[in-house]
C-alpha cells in the first residue's frame, strides 16, 4: 500500500513539473511572438534609406534624408518647367511610327476659379505632380487661363505652339533643412505653326522647392505609359511647393549674381 502512494506522489510530481514548463514554454513563445510583432511593426513605419544624390538624380549609399545635390535640383527645376510650358499641340512619340506621326494632343479639362473648364496640355498636366499636392491644383487652373485654345486647333493654319526658353536657373540657395529657394530667367515664346508670328514674354520665377519621399510605381513594367510617366516625375524626390515672381533690376551685375526686388510675393497670374 505505501510503495502505491509512492507511485502516486511521483506519477502526480512529474505531471506538475510537466505542466509547469509546458505553461513555461507557453509564455516565452508568446512572448517571443509579441516581440517579432513589434519588430514588424517598426520596419513597417521606418522610412525607406536614402541615398548620396549625384548630378544626374541618380544615387547610391545612404545620406541624409532631407540632402539633395544642388545641380540635381537645377537640373529638376529645368525639365519640370520646360514640361509645364512647351506645349507643341502633338504627344510625345511613345515608338518610331509616332516619331513621324505624332498623336494629337487632346489636352486635360482643367476646373478654373471662375468655374468654367479649361484645357492643358498632357505634358503640362504630367509635369504638375512635381508640384505638392496643395499648390499643385491653384496653378494647373493659371496654366490653363494661359494655354491658348489654338494650341488644340485641328486647324494647321490656327495652331500655336509654345516653348520656355530658359537662360539662367541660379545656384539653389537652403532656406531651412530640406528647402531651397531657386531663382530662374526665363522667355516663354508662343508662336503661330503657319506664318512663324512669335510672342515673347519673360518668364522670371522664384521657386521654391523641398525635399520629399518617394515611393516607386508598384505597377513595374505592367502600368501605362501615364502612370510610369507620373511616377518618373516623383523619383527626383523633389517638388515645388511655391512660385514667386522674380524682379530683375540691372540683370547681372559682374560677378553673375541676381539682382532681386520687390517683397517676393506671390502673384496670380505667375507672368511679369
Amino acid at each position: 500500500m505505501v510503495r502505491l502512494l509512492e507511485k502516486r506522489q511521483r506519477t502526480a510530481s512529474v505531471l506538475t513539473v510537466f505542466a509547469i514548463a509546458t505553461f513555461s514554454l507557453h509564455i516565452i513563445v508568446l512572448f517571443l511572438f509579441l516581440l517579432q510583432g513589434l519588430n514588424i511593426r517598426q520596419l513597417s513605419q521606418r522610412r525607406a534609406p536614402n541615398f548620396v544624390q549625384l548630378i544626374d538624380g541618380k544615387t547610391v549609399g545612404n545620406i541624409d534624408d532631407l540632402a539633395r545635390e544642388p545641380e540635381a535640383i537645377r537640373q529638376f527645376i529645368s525639365k519640370t518647367m520646360i514640361s509645364m510650358f512647351s506645349w507643341s499641340g502633338t504627344l510625345p512619340p511613345q515608338n518610331i511610327e509616332e516619331v513621324a506621326n505624332p498623336k494629337s494632343d487632346l489636352g486635360v479639362l482643367i476646373q478654373t476659379p471662375q468655374g468654367s473648364s479649361q484645357k492643358v496640355t498632357t505634358s503640362s498636366w504630367i509635369a504638375s505632380f512635381a508640384l505638392s499636392e496643395d499648390f499643385r491644383k491653384g496653378f494647373l487652373s493659371t496654366v490653363a487661363e494661359m494655354t491658348p485654345t489654338e494650341v488644340f486647333s485641328e486647324n494647321p493654319n490656327l495652331v500655336m505652339t509654345s516653348q520656355l526658353v530658359i537662360k539662367r536657373v541660379y545656384p539653389p540657395k537652403q532656406i531651412a533643412p530640406g528647402k531651397w529657394q531657386v531663382g530662374m530667367v526665363a522667355d516663354l515664346i508662343q508662336k503661330n505653326r503657319v506664318g512663324g508670328a512669335q510672342l515673347i514674354t519673360p518668364f522670371n520665377k522664384d521657386l521654391l522647392v523641398r525635399a520629399v519621399d518617394y515611393f516607386g510605381n508598384p505597377l513595374g513594367n505592367s502600368g501605362t505609359d501615364l502612370q510610369k510617366a507620373i511616377y518618373s516625375v516623383r523619383a527626383d524626390r523633389l517638388e515645388i511647393y511655391e512660385i514667386r515672381n522674380l524682379c530683375l533690376l540691372d540683370g547681372y551685375d559682374n560677378q553673375g549674381k541676381l539682382t532681386q526686388c520687390g517683397t517676393g510675393q506671390t502673384s496670380d497670374s505667375f507672368i511679369r
